[in-house]
């Protein structure tokens, strides 16, 4: 069965109340949005239909705020963006589907936005508790009245069996919003008949993260090229001493495993051959390149962090990028944040500015990286608003806010 999508619902909007479940989960620092991509990328669906004359309700979450009221993960400086970047007003009701989200729905007129707070201060948002999660969603659906609807438009958060994700298109007509089309229509050129030379870039912290994604696309890329603080988990595989950098010693056995079926002939998988390697985890401390086969002879000996891929990996894997058809990329190849470990994660940040195909940055991270180094949106054939949501597709896996949107 296939999903209804907004074109399906425009005609009818009118006059109607539409809740429309977006991911506004931004980065704050001191009360101010730090980056506002998510934001941007939500605004279209939501000035559509208001400009169709719906009054829309906003469902959003940040953070996690363990079901309590509070203040540190308000939506206040997300509504406040919002109206920066919207002509049409945008209201912040203070609460999740109580008085205050009732009254400002009761009021609400036609064109205009009213956000709800952010919806996991409702513990039942996030229950286990199918029977909680639907009295919330109940009561949310309740807003909009008989002739409400909904429209999923957060796939950063479709992987999740929420009240406001899943749970509450069971009580509203259910529509897929044109930021969930997009990205499964992407992801699906991902793992159906990709162009190739295929290559995928995983980095991030944990390797553990990202076990269900490798043994996914080992059969399906060409080339896996690893970086970030999982490579030392590989390395350590390989029998490299990685010093004290960051190592899940419980995942060596599967990360042999996935080299084991690499040299056996799946994808090619790729790990560094120099890294920074630094005596603290700090901007300014003491730093060096060095050999995978060497960092415990640089600043830290044996105590040394590895921080970044070297500059030697970070050319190479940039030439593998560059001459690919496809590239998925999830996950820094260093402490970007910091500037003396950012320059693997800006290298590939670029290269993949150059594929002459289809480039896909798959969010978090990666998504706040690239605009951190100045890129453009634009720059890339697709950045993903949602980074667990993508792996857990590429994983194969179902996506509750999506099977929702169609039983």
């Amino acid at each position: 069965m296939t999903a209804q999508t907004l074109r399906d619902l425009l005609p009818s909007a009118s006059g109607r109340t539409v809740v429309v479940r977006s991911d506004l989960n931004v980065p704050l620092d001191d009360g101010r949005v730090t980056d506002d991509g998510r934001i941007r990328a939500s605004l279209p669906v939501i000035n559509e239909l208001a400009q169709a004359g719906a009054k829309v309700i906003v469902l959003a979450h940040l953070g996690r705020p363990q079901g309590t009221m509070n203040p540190e993960f308000s939506l206040a400086p997300v509504v406040e963006r919002m109206r920066q970047l919207t002509d049409h007003p945008v209201i912040l009701a203070e609460d999740v589907a109580g008085p205050a989200s009732q009254q400002a729905a009761q009021q609400l007129d036609s064109g205009h936005v009213l956000v709800i707070e952010n919806v996991r201060f409702d513990a039942r948002e996030t229950s286990q508790d199918h029977t909680e999660r639907s009295e919330l969603a109940h009561a949310i659906a309740s807003l909009a009245g008989d002739q409400g609807a909904y429209v999923n438009d957060a796939f950063g958060a479709v992987h999740r069996k929420h009240a406001s994700v899943y749970d509450i298109a069971s009580f509203l007509p259910s529509y897929q919003g044109p930021l969930v089309a997009t990205e499964l229509k992407v992801l699906d050129q991902l793992i159906v008949e990709p162009q190739r030379p295929y290559t995928v870039v995983l980095g991030g912290s944990k390797v553990s993260d990202k076990l269900a994604v490798i043994d996914n696309l080992l059969d399906r890329a060409d080339t896996l090229l690893i970086g970030g603080g999982m490579a030392y988990t590989f390395l350590k595989a390989q029998g490299h001493n990685v010093a004290s950098s960051l190592l899940e010693e419980d995942q060596l056995p599967v990360v042999k495993e996935y080299l084991q079926r690499s040299a056996a002939g799946a994808a090619n998988i790729v790990v560094p051959i120099d890294t920074f390697v630094a005596d603290a985890f700090h901007q300014d401390a003491d730093h060096a390149v060095v050999s995978v086969d060497a960092m415990t002879t640089g600043p830290g000996g044996a105590d040394a962090l590895g921080l970044d891929i070297g500059p030697e990996t970070a050319r190479l894997y940039a030439q593998q990028i560059e001459a690919s058809a496809t590239v998925f990329w999830n996950g820094p190849m260093g402490v970007f944040e910091m500037e003396n470990f950012a320059t693997g994660t800006k290298t590939v940040a670029e290269a993949l500015t150059r594929v002459n195909g289809l480039s896909v940055v798959g969010g978090g991270d990666s998504a706040a990286a690239v605009r951190a180094f100045g890129f453009s949106d634009e720059d890339y054939g697709h950045i993903s608003t949602g980074g667990g949501a993508s792996l857990e597709y590429l994983e194969g896996k179902a996506l509750p806010g999506i099977d929702a949107l169609t039983n």
